[in-house]
Formats: structure tokens, sequence, C-alpha cells
């Protein structure tokens, strides 16, 4: 096997696995939300992700894998979550998980896609009043979620 099949083997096993992370994260986040609630959880990783690229490195991680799976960042990750235990036995014929793979796959895959969160990088349900908030920093409000802008960046 040449060294470059070996190589294309290698970077499609990475995105494999960044796609089904982002997936679980999306489904473990917004799979009560719809297309349009998951697609913009998926939106704020890929927001954090090009900051992060931009940079050269940021605080939240570098790559897809570490931005989801970063301590405290993605609820759905924390030890002791509801959502945890579920995420990770998802059945593959779960129609949600589906749709969220479909998203990933597509984000991470850079296909053209509208960011219904207009770059941002944060966001919590409306359940919740998290320390962090900046009601001058929302700069969407899709279903159960509010969505910040709280780095100041572009992407």
């Amino acid at each position: 096997m040449s060294r470059t099949v070996i190589l294309r083997r290698a970077k499609q096993h990475a995105t494999d696995i960044a796609v089904d992370i982002m997936a679980r994260t999306i489904w473990g986040e917004a799979r009560g939300e719809g297309l349009h609630g998951m697609t913009a959880v998926g939106c704020v990783i890929m927001n954090r992700y090009r900051i992060a690229q931009k940079h050269s490195s940021y605080w939240w991680g570098n790559s897809i894998a570490d931005i989801c799976q970063k301590p405290y960042q993605f609820s759905c990750w924390n030890a002791g979550d509801a959502n945890r235990g579920k995420m990770q036995t998802i059945p593959a014929n779960d129609t949600e998980f589906q749709v969220a793979k479909r998203i990933a796959g597509r984000l991470i895959r850079g296909q053209k896609y509208h960011d219904p969160t207009n770059g941002a990088d944060h966001y919590h349900t409306t359940a919740i009043a998290p320390n962090w908030q900046d009601m001058d920093k929302i700069v969407a409000e899709i279903g159960n979620h509010m969505f910040y802008n709280l780095s100041g960046e572009t992407v």
C-alpha cells in the first residue's frame, strides 16, 4: 500500500471520528430542537473551530473533538449528565442521530450553509441563566437556546 493511500485513509478516519463526536454533541445538546436548532449547535462548534484555526490555538481546543469534549463546554459530555450515557449508546437507526450526522458531515466537509447563529461561539438553554451570559452579546434565539458571540470574533 502506498504512503499516499495510507495518508488518505488516516485523514478519512480522523474526519469520521470528528463527524461522530460532533454528531453526538449535536444530538446530546439539541435533539429536540429540530433541524434548525441542531444546525445551530453544529455552527457554534464550527465557529469555535474557525476561531481556533485563526489564532493557531484557543483555550477551548484546536480540533472538533477537543472543542466538543472540553470540560464544561457542552454539558452532554459532562460526567454525571443524564445525556452522556444516552449519547454514547445511541442506536444507529435513531432518526435524530442520523440528522445530526448529516449536519456534522456537511459542516466538517466545508459545504456551504447559512449560520443561523450569526457567528455565535456560546449558547445556553432559556431555562438557565449562566454567570457568563452577556445580554449585550446575544446574536440569536433559536428554539429553546440563546446564542452569544462572547469572543467578539467574526468567522
